[in-house]
């Protein structure tokens, strides 16, 4: 069987790009052909180019940012390379074509969907965010709009990711030409939460089946283990409360977190991974907060994860967060939200769900778990992992649906 994947990006620039590397080499472990197509951020090696293509180069990358931008016509763009993708599809032939995230500005969904539509090829396409059935937003918690259901326009979210500056509110146009194009399928729509299923069914593509495959992370790097950081990072004894940044964006939690450190006692401290350059300089002059960019290595994130006696994730609106999946196979307890997907992983043994926006809940959980001690959670937060989000498990359940999906012919499920 020859399967073919399309995301924005490949191998790194986000989770998206790492499951995408993850499940093609679990294709291939398991005697799949497998071929990925890709927007940016990542220059093929010489032994890959057979098998992965970059659809952008740098100026049509410039140029397609641009356009997009100015229109908002998100995945409505790139007509010139989207032909190049289509002709290399035609070469390859694929069996099935598994679609991650096709908005942004790297392909044209309306070429993209009416040639699969024609060539009657099988497909599988992961919901990673709500952007499917939208006219704008990849989410829409944060700003409690709920125009999706109905009919999008006057769109709240045009400066959020997406973001775009165009003069005249593009949703209306976009909403139509998506609820168009996905309407007449025949689609199965695959989500990494039951939160996003749910979406689903109160969307314009509530008559579609919704199939749940969560995300995995891989237990043979994701693991408790012994490491130097707390030295490293001058952290000593102190009760260690891990977040990741996520650059310090609204929706990911940062006003929760920058605030935090106020609260906390002296022989606690919040360790914030994945900051920006320059955002050291936005955090609370304490050393009750110590920030970090990049870890050097994945022994250093996942030394972090295992030295954290809990993590916390304050996220406003999410999927299925992957670092809560790294942090439960470290055996570290989560303390999050009541938002999203991101409370679906955690458990009365694994960590505690707060209601969203509750500051005084989230302080209160933090100190219920230090209390109790990391001890009293880490096994059971390692075998939740290593039975419900061990990668080499949730991506055979994909290797299973090409197999029902190539076997049923359909003319499309998605």
């Amino acid at each position: 069987m020859r399967v073919l994947q399309i995301n924005t990006r490949y191998y790194n620039g986000g989770s998206t790009g790492r499951i995408t590397f993850d499940l093609k080499k679990v294709m291939e472990a398991n005697g799949i052909e497998s071929y990925v197509a890709f927007g940016f951020g990542y220059n093929p090696k010489d032994d890959e180019k057979g098998t992965v293509y970059r659809i952008e180069s740098d100026r049509e990358l410039f140029i397609s940012k641009l356009w997009t931008k100015a229109t908002g016509h998100h995945g409505f763009n790139n007509k010139g390379e989207t032909r190049k993708l289509l002709a290399w599809i035609d070469e390859i032939k694929p069996d099935i074509i598994h679609m991650h995230n096709i908005h942004n500005h790297y392909v044209n969904v309306r070429m993209l969907l009416e040639y699969i539509s024609t060539k009657n090829i099988p497909c599988v396409l992961t919901m990673h965010d709500c952007w499917t059935f939208t006219g704008h937003c990849a989410y829409f918690d944060y700003s409690g709009c709920d125009k999706w259901k109905t009919g999008c326009n006057h769109c709240p979210s045009l400066r959020d990711y997406p973001k775009t500056f165009a003069p005249i509110d593009p949703s209306s146009w976009n909403y139509k030409m998506k609820k168009k194009l996905f309407t007449p399928l025949n689609i199965t729509f695959v989500s990494p939460s039951q939160w996003l299923c749910d979406l689903q069914k109160q969307s314009f593509l509530k008559d579609k089946p919704c199939v749940v495959i969560n995300n995995g992370v891989d237990m043979s790097v994701f693991h408790p283990i012994k490491s130097n950081v707390r030295e490293e990072y001058g952290i000593g004894n102190r009760k260690m409360i891990l977040a990741v940044a996520g650059g310090l964006a609204t929706r990911k939690g940062k006003d929760y977190l920058l605030k935090l450190p106020s609260l906390l006692n002296d022989d606690e401290v919040l360790v914030l991974v994945g900051l920006k350059k320059g955002q050291e300089a936005l955090l609370p002059t304490t050393n009750k907060v110590i920030g970090i960019q990049r870890t050097k290595t994945s022994d250093e994130l996942v030394g972090l994860y295992s030295e954290a006696d809990v993590f916390i994730n304050p996220t406003l609106e999410d999927n299925f967060p992957t670092t809560n999946l790294e942090a439960l196979a470290c055996g570290t307890p989560i303390v999050t939200f009541n938002t999203g997907g991101s409370a679906e992983v955690v458990t009365t043994e694994t960590g505690l769900v707060v209601d969203k926006g509750d500051m005084d809940g989230l302080l209160s959980a933090l100190r219920t778990i230090l209390c109790n001690g990391k001890e009293r959670y880490t096994i059971a937060c390692r075998m939740k992992a290593k039975s419900d989000y061990n990668k080499n498990i949730q991506y055979k359940k994909y290797i299973e649906l090409y197999e029902k999906t190539k076997n049923f012919n359909y003319n499309c499920l998605l």
